[in-house]
């Protein structure tokens, strides 16, 4: 086991750091959705704030603005001046007494406003003059007011005689003002502005308010029990805001602290199991240790950063592609629980964390099980494509849940089409995390598999009885590997270049010799001793070539554990049959390193079985079962298995495929007559 500060202080950093990220200030912890009851005590607000538009009804205020002009007028001082004058030079014959009524009333309509009785044209677009509302101008500041509030001079002449009426009812009010020129008087003083009408059209998506109103501090939002309707919702989500935004917390400070400190703790306890349950020996080697903790870390990291800049741009963080950075180095049983403590963090710093997390989760399973097929070139695409259509469908799965208008969903699914698209962009990172964390990638054991390799020919020209050998071991490991769910890639790595040290001394082995009548054995006129020795060599030979031309760690440890510390049993028992002391015998044993993972089993047992193979002279389904028990046996009885992290229901596997294996190789074949004549 390693050191507690190798395991436990990376662990007690990566806790400060969730620490240092977790939120400040209290957060509006209500759940509730529309057409439901309100589950809580009622809700009273505890500040003022304003009522936030949503997104369709500022949009819908935009298209509108959009296709209604309102006019636009200026309020004449002069024109206005000029009315009150005239009016008070008027001559009314013997109606003379009713000129200061007319001028009073005249200044009161005045007052408000009168524009003249033609409408408002527009000379282009397809855009309609607003017969609601109006622009007035006076002392410099324009305000918006409704069209009844102000008189078109037909409706200024109509007021005034109605007015004066009241107080004259025996005058012919109507017929004295035509005949008096008091009508000719009354002229517009809001004048219409034709350029400011335009200008204030082309900047309408400025005058559209993004509030609604307001709720004032105790005023109650919600009771208990009572439907959360749209409107409610909607003053709701606007609390929300404000009190996620600008309210303080309001308990003590130390409640806080705790509360991050525990969901930290929360989350590196989590962390920390999921490899322990999953895939423990992962504690045994740092790089692959820091590498997790560091993908982790990158993925808290970027959840935070966005959520703080705009959390809407979420929807287009690649998340999946976390998955991509795990699944690349690790077996898909430990992929999947540690990318989903990966997608946490967006339960807790996120307003609509529990959305984002099913939808990258559901991506990102997805992606797990498809990136075997459209992992190379431009199918790599193919993947981000249907990364993108299963992100769209979970988002829309929540929107047609929270029912609303549609305007606005183009914007969230370009955004996760990017994301998508990004995981193509970022996947070739791995190569980075591969050379800084001294990793080895399954794309690179793909590579090191293929028989083209230089050292793999070099092999095949100096040993070609080896790398024969080596084939047909590597055609075992991958039928065992499959039947028992192991690291596949890397048994078929393993087992071409577990055997390279031998072509440092190819004619030591039998499998090089010449079969030639007469030809020379390498080992006649050797003693035992010397022969173990040459034999075990190729051990180190191995590792110093793996060394020379840089293979990986992962592999030069299958070249130290695939003969783990058994004995050469030729040469041992030969030696003991001539009389050699059985107290000195450690010349005949390998001094390599017995297995320790699943993988390096199957490669020691499926390396005897296929050497052995050779000496089979009963093909028969009992001989085959005979002989691979034997095999399986004999590792237990040496020790050879006792560190491995392997099951009996692995070993049982694995034994039924190397005999129905054996089976499949050695079967019969029909022998052809020989043609009469």
């Amino acid at each position: 086991m390693p050191k507690f500060p190798q395991k436990f202080l990376p662990l007690v950093i990566v806790f400060a750091v969730l620490v240092l990220l977790m939120p400040r200030t209290a957060k509006f912890n209500y759940d509730y959705k529309k057409g439901t009851p309100w589950p809580y005590e009622t809700l009273i607000s505890e500040f003022d704030f304003p009522i936030l538009k949503t997104e369709e009804q500022i949009q819908a205020e935009r298209e509108q603005a959009g296709t209604i002009v309102i006019p636009y007028y200026r309020y004449s001082e002069e024109v206005t001046s000029s009315v009150v004058k005239n009016a008070q030079s008027l001559d009314l014959g013997g109606f003379n007494s009713l000129r200061p009524s007319v001028v009073t009333r005249l200044s009161d309509i005045y007052s408000k406003g009168v524009i003249s009785d033609g409408k408002v044209k527009l000379e282009h677009g397809s855009a309609q003059v607003s017969e609601n509302l109006i622009y007035i101008q006076r002392n410099k500041r324009a305000v918006q007011y409704p069209r009844s509030e102000v008189y078109r001079v037909a409706d200024a002449r109509d007021q005034l005689v109605a007015l004066l009426a009241k107080n004259y009812p025996n005058v012919n009010l109507d017929s004295l003002f035509r005949r008096t020129g008091v009508y000719e008087v009354i002229v517009p003083n809001l004048l219409y502005d034709k350029a400011m009408t335009e200008l204030t059209h082309a900047e309408s998506d400025d005058y559209v308010s993004p509030t609604l109103g307001y709720v004032k501090a105790d005023e109650k939002i919600v009771s208990k029990g009572e439907i959360v309707t749209a409107e409610i919702a909607q003053i709701l989500d606007s609390y929300k805001v404000e009190y996620n935004q600008v309210f303080g917390y309001a308990g003590p400070r130390i409640f806080l602290y705790l509360g991050n400190i525990l969901l930290a703790l929360a989350l590196v306890v989590i962390l920390y199991l999921v490899i322990y349950f999953t895939s423990r020996q992962v504690f045994q080697h740092r790089n692959q240790y820091y590498y997790i903790l560091t993908v982790f870390l990158l993925a808290t990291l970027l959840t935070f950063v966005v959520e703080r800049t705009g959390p809407s741009f979420l929807f287009m963080v690649p998340f999946p592609v976390f998955a991509l950075y795990l699944l690349a180095f690790f077996r898909q049983k430990m992929v999947l629980p540690m990318y989903m403590v990966n997608l946490l963090p967006l339960l807790i710093f996120c307003g609509n964390g529990m959305e984002l997390f099913v939808m990258f989760l559901t991506a990102g399973v997805v992606t797990i099980e498809t990136f075997g097929y459209f992992s190379k070139g431009w199918r790599q695409f193919l993947n981000a494509a249907i990364i993108f259509a299963v992100e769209v469908l979970v988002y829309l799965g929540f929107r047609f849940i929270d029912v609303g208008s549609t305007a606005t969903w183009w914007v969230d699914i370009a955004l996760i089409f990017v994301g998508a698209m990004a995981t193509v962009a970022l996947y070739p990172l791995i190569f980075l995390f591969e050379k800084v964390f001294n990793l080895v990638s399954s794309t690179r054991l793909v590579e090191m598999a293929d028989t083209s390799n230089p050292l793999l020919q070099e092999l095949a020209s100096k040993a070609p009885g080896t790398f024969q050998h080596c084939l047909q071991v590597m055609n075992l490991v991958d039928a065992v590997g499959r039947a028992t769910d192991a690291d596949v890639p890397l048994l078929r790595a393993a087992a071409l270049y577990h055997d390279i040290g031998k072509m440092q001394n190819p004619l030591c082995f039998i499998e090089n010799e010449s079969s030639a009548p007469g030809a020379a054995k390498y080992h006649d006129g050797k003693t035992p001793q010397e022969s173990a020795t040459d034999i075990i060599r190729h051990v180190d030979d191995g590792l110093a070539i793996a060394e020379e031309h840089r293979l990986p760690d992962v592999i030069k440890a299958f070249i130290n554990s695939h003969h783990g510390t058994s004995g050469t049993a030729y040469f041992l028992n030969r030696y003991l049959n001539e009389g050699g002391d059985p107290k000195d015998v450690s010349a005949f044993y390998y001094h390599g390193q017995k297995p320790t993972t699943k993988e390096q089993v199957i490669l020691m047992v499926c390396d005897s079985i296929e050497a052995a193979s050779r000496t089979l002279k009963e093909f028969t389904p009992e001989a085959y079962d005979r002989f691979v028990e034997s095999i399986v046996a004999g590792k237990e009885k040496a020790g050879q298995l006792e560190d491995a992290d392997i099951t009996i229901h692995d070993l049982t596997l694995m034994k039924r495929m190397l005999k129905t294996y054996l089976q499949q190789i050695f079967h019969g074949r029909v022998a052809y007559p020989k043609r009469n004549g």
